[in-house]
């Protein structure tokens, strides 16, 4: 089930969202503003941001430019009564990767949230193929040639993560940000470890390599 934080301090329309989306099929989190985001963010997996723009303390620009210069890339859409040309050119210069104007249509938001999740390259039903490898998100299970692995949540991520994005590099400060969040104290060095753990219990495997990008940090090469 794919993890939605809906990021609005109109405490309707943000309950009228996550309802539309937990009846699709998504599981929503919400927040009030950025910073309560950001919370979230720092502790719970999430696949895609849906976030209003005027809000207290934190607004949606500033939330989406501190999440992209931590790189986080997961898409990020954001609703608003801010519609002007100028506006939304500051949303896409931030880190937007779509923008809906207040009012909205809501069965118009679900198609937008499915293609955004599409674009990611996550497969919608959760799944995703990589030669004879199938990654099932739900239950962190990796099947390999009839082989089920199951996998502890923080290695399946990763696993998940590098497997999604073939031959692109992730640094280890992306890989913390990202899976164990923006302000998590453990030491980059357990990245090392999660990647060591992933090579062992995949070291038969033929479909796929993690290789280490001296001084940068990983990817995985078919």
């Amino acid at each position: 089930m794919f993890q939605i934080l809906v990021v609005e301090d109109d405490i309707k329309l943000r309950r009228l969202i996550c309802t539309v989306l937990n009846k699709n099929g998504f599981m929503p989190f919400e927040a009030e503003d950025g910073n309560l985001a950001l919370e979230i963010l720092d502790k719970q997996y999430i696949d895609l941001i849906i976030s209003d723009i005027m809000m207290p303390n934190l607004d949606g620009y500033g939330l989406t430019d501190l999440l992209r210069k931590a790189n986080f890339n997961m898409p990020i859409l954001m609703i608003t009564a801010k519609g002007s040309f100028e506006d939304k050119k500051r949303g896409f210069n931030v880190g937007a990767d779509d923008y809906m104007v207040k009012p909205i249509d809501i069965n118009e938001m679900i198609l937008r949230v499915n293609a955004l999740l599409k674009r990611a390259e996550i497969a919608h039903e959760h799944k995703l193929t990589f030669g004879n490898l199938e990654l099932e998100y739900d239950s962190l299970t990796v099947m390999e040639n009839g082989i089920k692995h199951e996998l502890p949540q923080k290695e399946f991520y990763l696993l998940y993560k590098l497997v999604s994005y073939p031959n692109k590099i992730f640094t280890r400060q992306q890989i913390m940000d990202e899976i164990w969040g923006i302000d998590s104290e453990t030491d980059e060095r357990t990245v090392d470890v999660h990647i060591n753990r992933l090579r062992e219990r995949f070291k038969e495997c033929s479909d796929f390599q993690i290789v280490t990008i001296r001084g940068l940090g990983y990817k995985v090469v078919k």
